[in-house]
Order: C-alpha cells, then structure tokens, then sequence
C-alpha cells in the first residue's frame, strides 16, 4: 500500500504531500542534496520540509560557506585592534 501524507512545512507552514511510500514520485527528490547540505538542514529541521524550502536552505548553506570563506581572507581587514588597558 502506497502511503502518502498531507504535511505542512515546518519553515513555511505550506501544505505539501509527503509520499515516503512513495519516494521515487516525492516532491523531494527533484532537489539534489550532497551530504553536506543534508545534514545542514537536518541540523535545522527533523522532519519533511516543502521542495521550495529545501532549495532555499541548500542556497544558505552555500552563501554562509561563500562567506566564512570571505571572512577567512578578508578577516586581517577587518579584526578589531587588541587594545589593552593598563
């Protein structure tokens, strides 16, 4: 028996189908997630989260990877001085 379920996004709060019993025709599985990203949202969310969300989350962890590498080269710039008081 296919089991499909009516979920809300836990980020959004949209309604979407869940179909776990399903998963190859699951909404999903249209976003391709490294390992990587899969664990960046699980850190986030424990549960089904909207094809939309997934895709926004995805592009957050690649922005937040694109900044710490930024801060990482440019973060000589912009340290603050040490000032040390006597």
């Amino acid at each position: 028996m296919i089991k499909h379920e009516e979920k809300y996004c836990p980020r959004c709060k949209s309604q979407f189908e869940c179909k776990v019993g399903s998963i190859l025709l699951c909404q999903c599985t249209i976003i391709n997630l490294s390992n990587e990203e899969r664990n960046y949202i699980n850190e986030k969310y424990d549960d089904c989260l909207c094809a939309n969300c997934m895709k926004a989350l995805k592009s957050e962890y690649h922005n937040q990877l694109f900044q710490n590498k930024l801060k990482n080269i440019l973060g000589v710039f912009y340290k603050k001085p040490n000032h040390k008081t006597k």
